[in-house]
């Protein structure tokens, strides 16, 4: 699968906050990372789209579309900090 960064989803994201929040840092919920939304590994040939940390390689973000609702699971997340 091609890996792309998480300016792939940028689009998506603002389509479900409202805001740009490729800038944004966030923390990996299964390592403590802290790196801005921007540099997740993306993975767009699913159902769904994934993101995982570029450091443990765990799930950070689930987009899936489905009847035009955006469904997004970011369990992966533990916080976005906005600076």
């Amino acid at each position: 699968m091609i890996e792309l960064d998480g300016n792939a989803i940028g689009g998506e994201l603002y389509d479900v906050f409202g805001m740009d929040v490729t800038g944004v840092m966030g923390v990996c919920t299964w390592c403590g990372a802290r790196a801005p939304v921007a540099e997740v590994v993306v993975y767009m040939r699913g159902p769904g789209t994934v993101a995982r940390c570029r450091t443990c390689h765990e799930l950070h973000i689930v987009l899936v579309t489905i009847h035009d609702v955006t469904c997004v699971d970011m369990r992966g997340i533990a916080a976005l900090e906005m600076e």
